[in-house]
């Protein structure tokens, strides 16, 4: 009997092979632009932009501008479009740049260290009054946020502010940001290392200069020896955390690689040891390899982290010292977990040199250039002249005899600006969010607000550390991820099926040496108006049900679904 024909095999389709064209590293020969920013920054430079403004834009306003400048270069001097007003959260995702910009701008002014003088604070509350209507919003990088800038008006206001010692260089764009650093430095009893030389030295010889304004993203840096951990240092780019070296002394651990946004990532150790004097030549080489071989290619893997991710730290360190150091850097050892809750220096503390600081607690960040300039009263009224930022939205006054500190304490009050907040008005921070934000979705400014308030009210005797952050998009510039309770801005649907501004819920974030990213319950979406209800719900239940001494975080990871619903 004849065997059975075969059909043929069908031929396996063949497979498109397209050639990788790299990450877009410089360090591998990838010179060629990958996306539209790439071309913008390989076309001009950031930072020639501000002569445009000076000679042209600011003549001929707002709709003589290049749009590569606008929505690009500008950012080079702490300038970006703000939300045109009217337009909902719905529409932020749909609408094109041009259709979402107002007429305005925000204008960011960089405190390098949150370091200012009186005079300097009052220049900024002037240029507010006079420019911003009102506005002069205190950030989590230690910067003050103008709003309601006219282009007419920048030349002046770089004018003012550089006479007395600040600028707007570099506080946008693909840059090194400001440079963070402890709002006590050199002054706390119980620092490790004072940071600011190093924090002086890597302003004066790297910021505004060429070598570094063309970066593949943004580049964050944190410089604290406060044994506080007060800077956030897990979420930079690059930060030198204080530590005792059992050999050589003082010094600063080094991390590298951390960031929140979509795709959070907890810094990680080189464990390396940095003397003081060391610190501006390997931050250099840090930001160095960013430059070099950062990925280019796509703007949502541009950041430090993916290139740390992908190398390991021991590979990044060897890198470091081969090819940027030239040298070994010295093993050290970790900081020392924190021994305080809160990292953000409010109420009266004695300094190391007998008189006092006093740390105060605006609402979500929100002053105005009247109550700034207040402000600069009272510490020359009461102290020597000094006044710190923090990167958790607060303001400290330094140099407060004894004798001065309760008068002060009860200005502040006057002014709300308390030095003794509920636990509610210390750790709640707030992003811009829909009122000039472009990005933004929902309301965050008076949402964060009202909420202090309806806390306060609802559990007057909560008085653990707890810090609710809440966002105004997926971005996490007010850092959701890491909050004891993270509200990440989004649409919902509510009980009669319409859509209303809401939040996901992030529980249990963290930083400090137990650093970690809060969970998020399946489903769990709240709207605005339902807010005040659920953080009340969740933290009656953590009072119920938290064992002794135990922390929101930890009772969040090991607490039901249900309890957390």
């Amino acid at each position: 009997m004849a065997a059975t024909p075969q059909k043929p095999a069908a031929a396996t389709p063949r497979r498109k092979v397209s050639r990788h064209r790299g990450e877009g590293q410089w360090a591998a020969g990838h010179f060629t632009p990958l996306n539209g920013n790439e071309q913008f920054k390989k076309d001009d430079d950031g930072l020639n932009v501000r002569t445009r403004i000076e000679t042209i834009y600011s003549k001929r306003g707002f709709d003589s501008i290049d749009p590569n400048d606008l929505r690009g270069r500008m950012r080079w001097w702490g300038l970006y479009t703000q939300r045109k007003p009217g337009i909902d959260g719905g529409k932020t995702a749909i609408l094109e740049p041009e259709e979402l910009d107002d007429k305005y701008f925000m204008l960011r002014v960089r405190i390098d260290g949150g370091r200012l003088t009186t005079q300097q604070l009052r220049v900024i509350g002037e240029i507010s009054q006079e420019f911003a209507r009102g506005t002069a919003d205190i950030t989590d990088r230690q910067n003050v946020q103008y709003h309601w800038i006219r282009i007419e008006d920048v030349p002046e206001i770089w004018n003012r502010l550089e006479a007395v010692g600040l600028s707007t260089t570099e506080a946008c764009g693909d840059t090194p940001r400001v440079v963070i650093g402890s709002p006590v430095a050199g002054i706390a009893e119980d620092e490790i290392i004072d940071g600011s030389s190093a924090i002086d030295e890597i302003h004066s010889r790297y910021i505004g200069s060429k070598e570094f304004s063309n970066l593949p993203r943004k580049f964050k840096t944190a410089i604290s020896g406060s044994p506080l951990l007060d800077v956030a240092h897990e979420i930079n780019d690059i930060a030198f955390v204080g530590v005792n070296h059992p050999e050589h002394g003082p010094g600063f651990d080094l991390w590298v690689g951390g960031g929140l946004s979509t795709n959070p990532k907890i810094g990680v150790r080189l464990g390396a040891w940095v003397p003081l004097d060391e610190v501006p030549d390997v931050w250099a080489g840090v930001i160095g390899i960013f430059r070099d071989y950062g990925y280019r290619r796509l703007r949502t893997r541009a950041r430090l982290k993916f290139l740390v991710a992908d190398w390991g730290a021991e590979k990044f360190r060897q890198v470091l010292q081969d090819e940027y150091l030239g040298r070994e850097l010295v093993d050290g050892p970790a900081p020392a977990q924190p021994l305080q809750r809160w990292r953000d220096h409010v109420g009266v503390h004695r300094q190391n040199d007998g008189r006092f600081y006093v740390g105060f607690a605006p609402r979500v960040g929100r002053v105005d250039g009247t109550t700034l300039t207040k402000i600069a009263e009272l510490a020359e009224a009461h102290g020597s002249g000094r006044v710190r930022t923090t990167v958790e939205q607060k303001m400290i006054i330094l140099d407060v005899e004894e004798a001065q500190v309760d008068s002060l304490v009860e200005s502040l009050e006057a002014l709300d600006l308390t030095a003794r907040p509920s636990s509610f008005r210390r750790g709640t921070m707030a992003c811009t969010g829909i009122e000039y934000c472009k990005l933004a979705i929902v309301e965050t400014k008076a949402r964060g607000s009202q909420l202090i308030d309806e806390l306060e009210r609802r559990i007057p005797d909560f008085d653990e550390p707890l810090t609710i952050n809440i966002n105004g998009c997926p971005n996490a510039c007010a850092r959701i991820q890491v909050a004891d309770i993270g509200l990440k801005g989004q649409l919902v649907v509510n009980d009669r099926g319409e859509q209303v501004e809401g939040y996901q819920v992030h529980l249990g974030g963290a930083l400090g040496l137990e650093a970690g990213f809060g969970r998020k319950v399946r489903g769990l979406k709240v709207t605005s108006d339902e807010l005040p209800d659920y953080v009340e719900r969740v933290l009656k239940r953590f009072q119920e049900e938290r064992e002794d001494g135990e922390r929101f975080a930890t009772w969040a990871a090991r607490a039901s679904e249900e309890a957390l619903s």
